[in-house]
């Protein structure tokens, strides 16, 4: 459930070490939300390619992946504490990069220094959270671990455009406001306890490990499909929905390009607290048909020109994510043996963070021979597809397991291991 607090150093009390925690962890993801918008702005200032655009809310993935994949458990090793510290340190450089940004250039490295930042940070965050709780709130710990990274997504898109609708020097109140907070958190986590000893094979975690067992092969492919198909769709939400907002239907206002951000991550983020208690094959099942319903939503507003039914695609669609993401992990995650857990929850943030870099990035190539319309319409039938595909496969394993619930045998996993299993390298994985 969580390790005994081993620090004997003067620290903060539990409850406050908490809070400071949650409120470090949401800003980072408050920063990473902030670009949604924000890349708008840059692009009218810059007058880059669309294509770019596309590149520069991308690549944050690739700094995120190849940073989970590397030394998301090394605070298993090192200890919380440092690892934190080591991170937030490296956000502020990524603040700093967007602060003094001069051209598209700055953007780019910042939002791959941004994603190294997150991706290091997330599992360690996620799992001090429920540790440093007082032993009557751990359930609050894993609720804040869990709502910070989509809440703050969401709500950093929407705070960014509210900025951007009230002031001329959004980018710098934005990124000022960031860094202090930033600067703030690493103090927070300083005087925080530690809750993780250090121990012996830091070197041996950092090389990436991806592993399928043949006791989730089954259950990894039928889910794989919709989990790209979702991702895909946060990548829509955050890469082409704010630009979609003045170049598709002609409205030029900073606020409603931070909302077009935010409805999704901010739905999926009540969808699946709200799940946590459906059986996994059932939110797997709900969570396909969403996001089929919410993906045809946004193709059907981009075509009539209806910027409020495109909004109402990318809530249903958040509930999509929230629903059919999280039951992918409840329903393969307890098929593995503990040691091959890791392997596992690295496997399905590859295709997580693939599918929401690359296709964003191939769209952002297409838009110039095809158009804008064209290439979204065709970005979005490809996740209806692979939508489609999980649909048939869950169809196919209830028909064989013989119930509309989950595997039969399988037993739910608790709030505190649904948690830790949703974030990157989980520290449950037993790496």
């Amino acid at each position: 459930m969580s390790s005994p607090q081993i620090s004997t150093r003067r620290t903060l009390p539990a409850g406050l070490a908490l809070a400071g925690g949650a409120i470090t962890f949401t800003s980072m993801y408050l920063a990473a939300g902030a670009l949604t918008p924000l890349l708008v702005v840059y692009k009218e200032q810059w007058d880059f390619a669309p294509s770019m655009l596309t590149l520069a809310f991308a690549v944050y993935a690739i700094g995120f992946l190849a940073a989970v994949l590397t030394a998301g458990s090394l605070s298993d090793y090192l200890g919380r504490r440092p690892v934190l510290i080591g991170a937030l340190v490296v956000q502020v450089a990524s603040n700093l990069l967007f602060l003094f940004a001069a051209d598209v250039g700055w953007v780019i490295a910042g939002r791959i220094v941004q994603g190294v930042a997150s991706g290091v940070a997330t599992s360690a965050f996620t799992a001090a959270l429920v540790e440093v709780a007082p032993a009557n709130r751990k359930r609050l710990g894993t609720i804040l671990g869990s709502v910070g990274l989509t809440g703050g997504l969401g709500g950093g898109s929407l705070l960014a455009g509210l900025a951007i609708q009230l002031t001329p020097s959004a980018n710098t109140v934005i990124f000022v406001v960031l860094t202090v907070a930033t600067v703030l958190g690493i103090f927070a986590i300083a005087f925080s306890p530690e809750t993780a000893p250090r121990a012996a094979g830091a070197l041996r975690s950092l090389v990436p490990r991806l592993a399928f067992p043949s006791a989730t092969r089954r259950e990894f492919i039928a889910a794989a499909p919709v989990v790209a198909a979702v991702w895909m769709l946060a990548g829509l939400s955050g890469g082409l929905a704010p630009s979609m907002v003045r170049s598709v239907f002609h409205m030029d206002s900073g606020l409603l390009n931070g909302f077009a951000g935010f409805v999704a991550p901010a739905v999926s983020a009540v969808i699946g607290l709200a799940f946590a208690n459906v059986a996994p094959r059932r939110a797997m099942t709900i969570g396909i048909y969403a996001s089929i319903i919410g993906a045809v939503g946004i193709i059907t507003g981009v075509l009539v020109g209806s910027l409020a039914v495109v909004i109402v695609g990318q809530a249903v669609a958040g509930v999509g994510f929230g629903a059919s993401f999280t039951a992918a992990l409840r329903l393969i995650f307890p098929l593995a043996a503990p040691h091959q857990r890791a392997g596992v929850v690295a496997g399905i943030y590859l295709v997580s963070y693939l599918a929401l870099g690359v296709p964003i990035i191939v769209e952002g190539q297409l838009v110039g021979p095809l158009g804008e319309v064209p290439a979204v319409f065709w970005y979005t039938a490809v996740t209806i597809l692979l939508a489609a595909i999980s649909l048939i496969a869950q169809l196919r394993l209830q028909n064989s397991q013989g119930s509309p619930g989950r595997r039969s045998g399988l037993k739910p996993m608790d709030d505190a291991k649904v948690a830790a299993s949703a974030s990157p390298v989980a520290r449950a994985a037993g790496r």
